[in-house]
């Protein structure tokens, strides 16, 4: 027995003495990244030296190493290592942020590469645009080139798509939200951090939030949002105003950090006819949990139930209608060209839906009185009365003509059109034209 524990010993002793050994070859290998990248790429090393990667030792290896079997692998300086650190690396200490994002909406972001979006960067400018412009926000399939110095090739590399399409099989990108080589969470927290991708004519979160009460809030009070605290819960931490983070992803007394981003939002706004299912409640009570570490019960159910009608409105009266001409048109085969976006109708109903409706939805969601209105469901109106439905009718087909004339003759939500204004504004006064409109809201 006693010679059995001396072979334990040892064996022991042996296993620390492998496990020493190898712990201070990595040392000495990390200490070499550190000493060359200092010099080479100052700025980079300085980020690094800053973060809390380096409070905790964590060094270039640990991010960057890699099997020799990995297909982005390649030797550097007597180690293994690779460029791109995907999600999959990230998950090694992260690994319940790794799993949200995995199975967030954000994660499928690069899928966009096959659909109408990429499609018309394509067809209508072209490639080079494709990559800088769409891909860089979604995400490129990155591909692996064993040529390339560091195996990967320059038309899919850089790229920090929230979606990037990864050769480990992963999905995204952590640092389009966690900037290398700092990854501040205070940086992660600002809305700058999500206006990289969140902006302009199709999705202007970013413009909504610095018109809203929320961005107003923000910026006016910056120095008070302790945005580097170790635990940033509002009404607690902070209570100066909300960022894109503390609605949709930080903490709160309730509710842990989420990295999927969809979990506290109930409609779907992207698509031409947006989506509330049943399910989703959890999301949206989710959601009002937020809203009510700073605002009353009553304030948080009047805004959802002033946005909901906003949402219903948009899809009973323009969607719905305009969806059901465009598909009758391409059922009855009525466009002159074949390819799609080759005919000017494909055009105004695709910004009808994926311009003007989205920046009214999303105005609507983020308290932005202009982008609901003027920058929203005005450019609807203008456009689904005189320019989509001009051209519809521009086509001279008996059924889609009927369609149209029943829309506008029968339906008092657009039977405005061929009535005196004396008349509609006396109704206006009255309270009887709001009643058109009634079923929209839900009971109160």
């Amino acid at each position: 027995m006693r010679g059995f524990r001396g072979v334990v010993l040892v064996v022991v002793m042996l296993g620390l003495a492998v496990g020493a050994r190898a712990a201070t070859e990595k040392t000495t290998v990390a200490g070499k990244c550190m000493t060359c990248h200092k010099e080479k790429s100052p700025g980079l090393y300085q980020q690094w030296l800053g973060s809390q990667h380096a409070a905790n030792s964590v060094t270039c290896l640990d991010c960057h190493r890699a099997e020799r079997r990995e297909p982005d692998a390649y030797e550097h300086y007597g180690a293994f290592i690779a460029t791109l650190v995907t999600p999959r690396d990230c998950g090694r200490c992260h690994k319940r942020e790794a799993e949200e994002v995995a199975s967030s909406y954000h994660a499928t972001a690069g899928e966009i590469l096959d659909s109408k979006d990429a499609y018309l960067a394509h067809v209508a400018g072209g490639a080079p645009v494709a990559i800088q412009g769409c891909e860089n926000c979604h995400g490129t399939r990155v591909v692996v080139d064993k040529k390339a110095p560091n195996k990967l090739p320059k038309k899919s590399w850089p790229n920090s798509g929230i979606g990037r399409l990864n050769p480990d099989g992963s999905k995204g990108s952590c640092t389009a939200c966690h900037t290398r080589h700092a990854f501040s969470r205070a940086q992660a927290r600002q809305p700058e951090a999500c206006s990289k991708c969140h902006l302009g004519p199709d999705h202007p979160q970013k413009e909504i939030y610095e018109e809203s009460k929320h961005g107003n809030a923000y910026f006016t009070n910056i120095d008070e949002m302790n945005l580097d605290a170790a635990v940033w819960i509002p009404g607690v931490s902070y209570n100066a105003a909300p960022t894109c983070a503390t609605c949709h992803m930080s903490a709160t007394s309730t509710q842990k950090v989420t990295h999927d981003v969809g979990q506290r939002i109930a409609w779907t706004l992207r698509p031409p006819i947006s989506r509330y299912k049943p399910e989703h409640e959890r999301k949206r009570k989710n959601m009002k949990e937020v809203c009510t570490a700073c605002h009353e019960n009553r304030f948080v159910d009047g805004h959802f139930y002033q946005f909901d009608a906003t949402v219903r409105l948009y899809n009973v009266k323009f969607a719905e209608p305009a969806t059901e001409i465009m598909n009758l048109i391409r059922k009855k085969g009525l466009m002159k060209h074949k390819a799609a976006f080759s005919n000017k109708i494909e055009w105004t109903y695709w910004e009808l839906w994926h311009h003007e409706g989205r920046r009214a939805r999303h105005g609507a969601a983020m308290m932005g009185p202009d982008y609901t209105w003027w920058h929203g469901f005005y450019d609807v109106a203008q456009h689904f009365y005189f320019k989509f439905l001009p051209e519809a009718e521009a086509y001279n087909d008996p059924e889609v003509n009927a369609l149209i004339e029943k829309l506008i003759t029968r339906n008092p939500m657009h039977d405005w059109l061929d009535r005196p204004t004396k008349e509609l504004k006396k109704e206006i006064r009255s309270g009887e034209m709001q009643k058109t409109y009634e079923n929209l809201f839900e009971s109160d």
